[in-house]
């Protein structure tokens, strides 16, 4: 899988940018706030239909501009696919493969894949539970884009609860009707994600021992229950667990049980990684997440997926650096974006693609 072409309009500070990629290596180089950034988030949006970096899509378009698009050419099992979708709010987006609108999310994120490498994602361990539940839907939208829909009916489900809740008049089966709608909502979530979970954790071991031999990694997927169940065990449990706090529920007028309460726990040798791990072994975690995750896509789609990497190698050691670089298949497109060549060796930097960005424009 290869990404020819990008066009993005009036997309974040790009009023009109155009690059054709013909390298498997591209570094994108330029100071702080040029819009470095900007290119690899329109990229993985493409794969993702969200971006880590926003809220809501009204962000990603230019100021004083009503809508911005991305477009992308993209080469897949010898094939040139056109990517394209339309940012409009408070209008739907419009996604087009070949020119052709599609109206379910998954037939548009199945085209691309990729893995997206940032300064923020070293940080996840220390983060909120709400950013490790967001890393964990969008690498799995990337094998699974049907999830989409499974995670996006969840969370109507679970809203409409809420503002029921917030207004509940004592009307006890009207409350079971949603909580029967929201523990198999929630159960089809988590099943995939504890799923995802266990794979990704085999490859992340190995990938791991790479780099600290002597330490096991371990991931733990804390939800209301210990251990992976069907989705027909999980419906049953969260369902009774959500009637056992229903009268705490209505008092605080809140979701208490399900998949949007969940978090995840990463072990080093038996011990949280969250609470005692260093910064430098949190950041081989990362490390060896991202690359589980490169894997995981070329096995379940059978296409080696883009990597794009943010910024993200000045802040790795020399050790984590090169493993880094040294353990992608030359077969995996790579975008770098960094602020300047240094961090790089010169063997690296002989076959690689150098644009330069300043202020939303490539300059010679």
């Amino acid at each position: 899988m290869k990404l020819k072409k990008l066009i993005l309009k009036n997309y974040r500070n790009y009023e009109n940018f155009e690059y054709e990629f013909s390298n498997n290596k591209t570094l994108i180089i330029g100071k702080n706030a040029q819009g470095k950034t900007n290119i690899l988030e329109s990229i993985y949006y493409l794969c993702a239909l969200d971006s880590n970096r926003i809220k809501k899509d009204m962000e990603l378009i230019n100021f004083n501009k009503d809508m911005a698009s991305i477009y992308a050419v993209v080469e897949k099992t010898g094939l040139e696919l056109e990517l394209e979708t339309i940012i409009n709010p408070p209008k739907n987006k419009i996604l087009k493969v070949n020119g052709l609108k599609k109206t379910k999310s998954a037939d548009f994120l199945r085209v691309l894949s990729s893995v997206n490498f940032s300064v923020s994602d070293l940080l996840l361990l220390r983060g909120e539970p709400q950013n490790r539940r967001r890393w964990l839907d969008l690498a799995i939208f990337q094998v699974y884009p049907l999830y989409f829909e499974k995670l996006s009916k969840f969370n109507k489900i679970r809203l409409q609860k809420a503002n029921f809740l917030s207004q509940y008049a004592n009307n006890s089966a009207m409350l079971e009707v949603f909580n029967e709608q929201l523990s198999i909502a929630s159960a089809n979530v988590i099943y995939l994600r504890m799923k995802y979970l266990k794979e990704l954790e085999k490859i992340a071991k190995i990938k791991h021992s790479m780099l600290a031999s002597d330490e096991d990694l371990s991931i733990k997927y804390l939800s209301v229950c210990d251990e992976f169940l069907s989705i027909n065990e999980l419906n049953d449990l969260i369902f009774n667990k959500m009637n056992e706090v229903k009268d705490e529920e209505i008092r605080k007028q809140q979701c208490l049980i399900g998949a949007h309460r969940d978090d995840i726990d990463f072990y080093i040798n038996g011990i949280d990684s969250k609470k005692f791990a260093s910064q430098g072994q949190q950041r081989t975690i990362v490390l060896a997440l991202k690359l589980a995750e490169l894997d995981i896509i070329k096995e379940k789609t059978g296409e080696a997926p883009l990597l794009l990497l943010d910024d993200v190698l000045a802040e790795l050691d020399n050790v984590r650096q090169n493993y880094l670089l040294n353990a992608i298949d030359d077969d995996i497109q790579m975008i770098i974006t960094s602020v300047d060549t240094l961090v790089f060796e010169d063997d690296f930097l002989k076959n690689v693609d150098i644009i330069k960005i300043q202020n939303g424009k490539i300059i010679n």
